[in-house]
């Protein structure tokens, strides 16, 4: 049986396989680009260029394609075979640098939230040397920006370049104040958990509303449900797992972490985790982890429903993004350390953190702003939609006696004045879990729990680290100046965590008394739809912050607010005009039927014996009239909604009018659905249930 560690990685172009087929002097300079953003020279661009020809070919590629991640949320790929035409009638294999630098796709048919006309064509996709180029199928793919004409960001990767960028600018100033002179660069990490469920192929394919909007609009609650707690952590269904195995394998060929599975709370949702890595590497991997979920199930002929609830009355999927911070040298800034010098460095980026998460809390929920995560947060199974972080007991305690300039009574005793501080060991398990808390310290990280499955990570990542190097500059500002080095730090944390302690909260944050201290006692933000919180990003605070650190211009940030807002409203429509397709062509039709069978069993059993009561059949066609009737009338007004909806032409007004009036009609017509459901013989329903759907793979 072939070993995990033969095959690792086989399909990446990675430092391994570089070192093996690149000239020591090519690779030292291609690093050298990687490591420090050096130019990249023409003649190392195509030196690397056809060493990857060369080992892609030899595991039998033919193509090779720009990989890049549009506005859209998914990846995108244009291919072009490596074949050029010879003088003898043949061809030959060839790859240029030019061609591994540069491609050409069509700019105009991609989201660009008024950045490109329909006319305006021309963009550009730009190698991404610090991700490695993979092998998928028989085509090489090759990380990429993708850019307009003009030089606008049309995707998700070039923010999250530049942000990591700032961060690293910024923390390097840091470091340098704490005499760390040794460390060249500071980068992102992150480990982003995946949840998803599986459901069979062949249900799946009953269901319209699966098929075209990836969850369910109608379904009767089952009788058994999650509430017995006994699928989470339960022993795998064999054909699941199965599934789980074919899908490590695939990952792990692609260099991919995968680390954890288990079944999650709901039944029929698992959950994959990997190894945290550098951030820009984490997206490509989880953008290809989402990619090759779906290609594995069905080769199991399983359906992986990325949707963020793609079932009412279960946990729906989230995204959990580790977060933490690492220099080249290896030190992790979010960890505490055993020395005066180590404790205090710790704390400034920890406060660092709080200030960035407290200052940018609206950026933190548009990061995560869909309409699919809207159906979930704040469902007791994920955090409220109001952004809070949670660092336990013991840190909490640290950083209010050093608030208060006290002794903090700890392990040992210890006066918090920054000349002499001594925090005391900090295990990385010091503390309880918060499974409501949307940002929680985790011992050497953060974890960010509000992100939907289906998100790009690239989103809360860029917000993330853009908003922490916002603080990092702030703090540098002051402290560069500063003649007295630690009473200044002293005073910088003290008046930062007093400043922003409002953030901070241990508590439960699915209790109703939350809402109203976060908003009314706090004065924290809560917006609990895509709707509401998506036309901050261009607030004046936070159009200054993101454009003063380059990750946004500000035409690029008008986009955003325009493409996320026009995907809510795209999403929502196609949901509403699946909801009255299926009620009218499919449910109410099965009514009928039914109905029709049971006066039928009436009339049949009144010619019997006139004296039988027909009671059953009486009751149950004239419930279900009544409710068939009902649902014709809400079937009615939501259509009638969904057209008023499609005519606004302004993405505002259009998104406020589905949120308040679309989505509510949406909801009445699937409770009136799911009751006539209850009173229908299975035979008759028109599509598998959710019992079937649940409970439908083993």
């Amino acid at each position: 049986m072939e070993k995990v560690s033969d095959y690792f990685g086989c399909f990446v172009f990675d430092d391994r396989v570089m070192k093996g087929n690149l000239s020591s002097e090519v690779y030292r300079s291609l690093k050298k680009t990687i490591d420090e953003g050096a130019k990249l020279d023409i003649s190392v661009a195509n030196a690397v260029a056809e060493a990857m020809k060369e080992w892609a070919v030899a595991h039998g590629a033919t193509h090779y394609t720009h990989w890049f991640q549009p506005m859209t949320g998914i990846t995108a790929e244009k291919h072009d075979s490596f074949i050029s035409p010879s003088p003898d009638g043949r061809v030959i294999m060839e790859f240029s640098g030019k061609e591994l630098i540069k491609g050409e796709p069509d700019a105009s048919s991609f989201p660009s939230g008024g950045l490109r006309a329909t006319f305006e064509a021309r963009g550009y996709t730009a190698w991404d040397p610090t991700s490695y180029a993979f092998l998928k199928g028989k085509t090489l793919c090759i990380p990429t920006a993708f850019c307009s004409y003009a030089g606008e960001a049309l995707d998700k990767k070039t923010p999250l370049l530049r942000s990591m960028e700032a961060l690293n600018r910024q923390a390097m100033r840091i470091l340098k104040l704490f005499g760390n002179e040794q460390v060249k660069c500071v980068r992102t990490c992150v480990g982003p958990e995946q949840e998803y469920f599986l459901i069979d192929e062949q249900m799946y394919r009953q269901r319209r509303d699966l098929m075209f909007t990836g969850r369910t609009l109608f379904g009767a609650k089952p009788p058994k449900g999650q509430q017995l707690d006994d699928h989470y952590f339960g022993v795998i269904p064999p054909r699941v797992e199965e599934f789980m195995e074919d899908l490590n394998q695939e990952l792990w060929k692609l260099g991919i972490l995968a680390k954890t599975e288990h079944n999650e709370v709901a039944p029929a949702q698992h959950e994959l985790a990997p190894i945290y890595t550098t951030t820009n590497i984490a997206t490509d991997h989880n953008q290809l982890t989402m990619e090759i979920m779906q290609k594995v199930a069905a080769r199991h002929h399983l359906v992986c429903l990325l949707h963020e609830k793609p079932f009412a009355g279960v946990n729906g999927s989230g995204k959990h993004n580790n977060w933490s911070l690492s220099t080249d040298t290896g030190i992790n800034l979010l960890s505490p350390g055993e020395t005066p010098h180590e404790n205090a460095q710790f704390l400034l980026f920890l406060c660092a953190v709080i200030q960035a998460v407290d200052d940018y809390q609206d950026l933190l929920r548009i990061s995560v702003a869909t309409a699919g995560n809207d159906l979930r947060l704040g469902a007791n199974e994920a955090p409220p939609a109001i952004v809070s972080m949670f660092l336990g007991e013991e840190l909490n305690g640290v950083l209010e006696a050093l608030e208060q300039d006290k002794p903090y009574h700890g392990a040992k005793k210890t006066n918090m004045k920054l000349g002499a501080v001594v925090l005391p060991k900090f295990p990385k398990d010091s503390t309880d879990r918060n499974r409501t808390s949307p940002f929680a310290f985790t011992g050497n990280k953060f974890e960010f729990r509000m992100l939907g499955s289906s998100n790009s990570i690239a989103c809360a990542n860029i917000m993330l680290n853009t908003a922490v190097a916002e603080s990092l500059r702030i703090f540098a500002d002051r402290l560069e100046g500063a003649e007295d080095f630690e009473g200044e730090l002293h005073d910088l944390l003290r008046e930062t965590i007093s400043a922003h302690k409002r953030i901070i909260f241990n508590g439960n944050g699915y209790d109703d008394s939350w809402v109203k201290e976060a908003v009314e006692e706090r004065g924290l933000t809560n917006d609990p739809t895509t709707p509401d919180c998506v036309p901050r990003i261009l607030e004046e605070k936070n159009m200054e912050m993101l454009t003063r650190h380059k990750v946004y211009s500000a035409p690029e940030l008008h986009s955003r607010c325009e493409i996320t807002l026009e995907n809510y409203c795209k999403t929502v429509l196609i949901e509403a005009n699946t909801m009255v397709d299926m009620a009218r062509k499919e449910i109410l039709p099965a009514l009928q039927s039914y109905m029709l069978c049971l006066a039928k069993t009436a009339a049949a059993k009144k010619n019997l014996d006139a004296g039988i009561a027909c009671s059953f059949e009486r009751d149950t066609v004239t419930a279900l009239s009544a409710l068939a009737d009902e649902i014709a009338e809400k079937t009615e007004e939501l259509e009638g909604a969904t057209e008023d909806a499609e005519t606004k032409n302004d993405v505002y007004l259009q998104s406020r009018l589905l949120r308040d009036v679309v989505r509510p009609k949406m909801e009445q017509l699937r409770q009136v659905c799911d009751e006539a459901e209850k009173k229908t013989a299975k035979q008759y329903w028109p599509f598998p249930t959710y019992g079937e759907l649940l409970f439908g793979v083993r």
